[in-house]
């Protein structure tokens, strides 16, 4: 049941958009709303949405996260949350990326699904989602909080409301150069070798998305289902990090290896 009004989502929306068009991090929302429930946070995500597709930037799919249980764990919440990926946040293979541009930027590691057929329902299985997969592609994602973590002034942490609330941290992806079918690879064992600065900083397999990354995508078909929301064909899912995020800094050049699915590498000025 949502406990804030339209006019203090709009405001809160307003300020994460500042935050982000400023490069300087807001307080997280919850210090000043602290009783702001799950409805609030998903309504301000969309709010602020709204002001980016009003703004040219239109919606290119989704992120899915808080996909393990250790990050569920440290975020005390015992389900993954979803962001919304725009036209702006893709980068090639080989980006050079402006590491100002982002507040407190990290990277994370993970397998995507490019949508060929509609997903709608509350009873979307695995089998489906491999079915109305056109192809599985590496991809790092780029996140950033647009609230502090950890409130300077007070030292308040901020809480997984906070996190939905903006967007769930998202900010970029990065997508390789290789497609593969569904069919043709062992997703659970699927993994990938994080290097910042030639300096292993990460190993998974994406088995620890809920047991199969295309898990995420079943909860997110499900989760949009009460509001008649599809994942539609040409959609980029981000299906869930199976590493812990990277901190990135100006002058950081990251290399994701993924073995025969391929490379990722990427620098940031």
């Amino acid at each position: 049941m949502s406990t804030l009004d339209s006019a203090t989502i709009e405001a809160a929306a307003a300020a994460l958009h500042g935050a982000e068009t400023s490069r300087q991090q807001i307080s997280p929302l919850t210090l000043h709303h602290p009783g702001m429930d799950m409805e609030d946070a998903y309504a301000i995500q969309s709010a602020w949405v709204k002001r980016k597709i009003a703004g040219g930037d239109p919606v290119i799919g989704y992120k899915i996260g808080l996909t393990s249980r250790v990050m569920q764990r440290a975020m005390k919440i015992d389900e993954p949350d979803f962001g919304v990926l725009l036209r702006s946040m893709a980068f090639s293979n080989g980006a050079r990326i402006r590491a100002a541009d982002f507040t407190d930027p990290r990277i994370e590691v993970e397998l995507a699904f490019v949508l060929k057929k509609r997903l709608s329902g509350a009873a979307v299985t695995v089998e489906q989602v491999l079915d109305a997969t056109d192809y599985v592609v590496p991809a790092l994602e780029l996140i950033a909080a647009r609230s502090f973590r950890v409130d300077p002034a007070t030292g308040y942490t901020r809480t997984v409301m906070d996190t939905i609330a903006d967007n769930a941290a998202n900010a970029g992806i990065i997508v390789g150069d290789r497609r593969f079918s569904p069919a043709d690879i062992d997703l659970r064992w699927s993994g990938a070798i994080l290097y910042r600065n030639k300096v292993v900083e990460e190993t998974g397999l994406a088995a620890a998305v809920l047991d199969h990354p295309a898990h995420g995508i079943c909860w997110v078909a499900k989760r949009f289902a009460p509001h008649g929301i599809a994942l539609e064909p040409g959609q980029i899912i981000l299906s869930g990090s199976f590493t812990a995020p990277v901190i990135v800094k100006a002058g950081d050049h990251f290399l994701a290896d993924y073995g025969p699915l391929g490379r990722i590498e990427c620098w940031f000025d």
